[in-house]
């Protein structure tokens, strides 16, 4: 399975996971000139910008360990022309979540990181 199709597949995974735990799903895979971001949803009064990393096995560190600064940095500002583009109001209260699933153990990290 190549790369794309496998990421396509967790994130499918993930998004399941979260309807079940009553997030909305409302885009996947928001692609723009500053990043990209795997899933946006709502979870009540928020709205969640996630980010899903998948391991196999542990060999290569924590899955949530990938989503190091630079890519935060990525993600927040594609978050900042989400929400542009979809007039989102600036009053909005918003987070950025990770999910990671590590073999077949998912995780969700909730206010994984803050807009740097």
């Amino acid at each position: 399975m190549n790369k794309r199709a496998a990421g396509a597949r967790y994130e499918e995974q993930a998004a399941r996971w979260l309807t079940e735990r009553g997030f909305e799903i409302l885009t996947r895979n928001f692609c723009c000139r500053q990043g990209e971001i795997d899933l946006v949803a709502r979870d009540g009064r928020y709205l969640v910008f996630i980010e899903v990393k998948y391991r196999r096995n542990g060999q290569s560190g924590h899955p949530a360990e990938a989503v190091h600064r630079n890519k935060q940095r990525k993600i927040a500002q594609a978050a900042i022309y989400y929400c542009h583009k979809n007039r989102i109001s600036q009053t909005q209260a918003c987070r950025f979540d990770v999910v990671s699933i590590l073999g077949g153990e998912v995780e969700h990290i909730r206010n994984a990181f803050e807009i740097i």
